[in-house]
């Protein structure tokens, strides 16, 4: 039964992909034009995120709304700025609803529900306003972005994928691509210099490609060897692709 049938109140996590207009699905388009109002995730009140940019090729500019969200909180974990940043978010989005909305879209970089703030803000909506039906639509994401245009096959036959962040730290990056599993590592820009030691000692480096700031005009996509040490932005990408032999070898 739709938890929402009741009220007809209707929040929707719309995935805009990872940064390029184009990347957006016809859905998504259609559900960010229907809605009420359009949150979008900033790091502070005056400062545009990239699902805002993204969203304003589509949204006319009085139907959007900053919501301020810890994105890049280096104080790990579920740290009180972010906790905050939850409730208050969701504070939004009722009052919203108070006012007669019907539908509230929140535009979420990739995919809503894949390592996106969504999740967080659905749940306490959902805790706040029982009454109201959550739903996603799904956004293409950084690392499908990455392989198309690095020309980097993701995974082939029976090959695994491996998909983490590596924001606390490389540990577990280093164990994944000791396995045969084609490895992608999200948000490990302040890790580089570590990321590519791992990707060195597990000889994963020459295959390896990444890519920072994808769509925007100042994006970076090179081979992972490349990486020169020095940190890159918070949203960096990076795929290292299981080891293949023979055409077909893994089918």
């Amino acid at each position: 039964m739709d938890p929402g049938a009741g009220t007809g109140r209707r929040l929707v996590g719309v995935g805009v992909g990872p940064g390029d207009p184009e990347l957006v699905t016809v859905r998504a388009v259609r559900r960010l034009r229907e809605a009420d109002v359009v949150l979008v995730p900033v790091m502070a009140p005056d400062e545009p995120g990239r699902a805002e940019a993204t969203v304003r090729c589509y949204v006319p500019d009085d139907r959007i709304e900053r919501v301020v969200f810890a994105l890049n909180d280096r104080g790990g974990g579920r740290s009180a700025r972010r906790v905050q940043a939850w409730d208050e978010a969701a504070r939004t989005v009722v009052r919203h609803f108070d006012a007669d909305a019907a539908t509230v879209a929140f535009a979420t970089i990739g995919d809503p529900n894949i390592y996106s703030t969504f999740g967080y803000l659905a749940r306490t909506v959902r805790e706040t306003a029982p009454g109201v039906a959550v739903e996603t639509v799904a956004g293409i994401t950084a690392m499908q972005d990455l392989a198309t245009r690095s020309g980097t096959v993701l995974v082939e036959g029976t090959e695994p994928l491996t998909l983490l962040p590596v924001t606390a730290g490389v540990r577990r990056l280093r164990a994944a691509l000791e396995t045969d599993a084609t490895v992608v590592a999200y948000k490990f820009g302040r890790h580089a210099p570590d990321v590519r030691e791992a990707l060195r000692a597990t000889g994963r480096l020459p295959d390896a490609v990444h890519g920072s700031r994808l769509g925007l005009p100042d994006e970076r996509i090179a081979p992972a060897a490349e990486l020169d040490g020095e940190p890159l932005p918070y949203l960096s990408t990076l795929i290292a692709p299981a080891r293949r032999g023979e055409r077909g070898g893994k089918l």
